[in-house]
């Protein structure tokens, strides 16, 4: 198996958030280490959606894909949408 090039990233967190990745890490039975990897990688792949999400939306705006204020408006307030029907 090959090993993969590792950086080591130091970082000074809040004590409440520590705790939390002991308590996390404790509750997985895994390291405080295996713990500190996948944080990064989740937020990274969040952050990477959002940016495809956000991208995807602009172009929709640039295209003329949108919705009025005014029939959004006139929707939510339709009998429709109400609970109270």
């Amino acid at each position: 198996m090959a090993r993969t090039e590792t950086k080591v990233l130091t970082a000074h967190v809040p004590l409440p958030l520590a705790e939390k990745v002991d308590q996390m890490a404790e509750r997985l039975e895994r390291s405080r280490g295996w713990i500190m990897k996948q944080a990064p990688s989740a937020w990274l792949d969040q952050e990477e959606e959002r940016e495809r999400l956000t991208h995807e939306t602009l172009a929709d705006v640039d295209a003329g894909r949108v919705i009025d204020h005014q029939a959004m408006q006139a929707w939510a307030d339709s009998p429709s949408t109400r609970e109270d029907r």
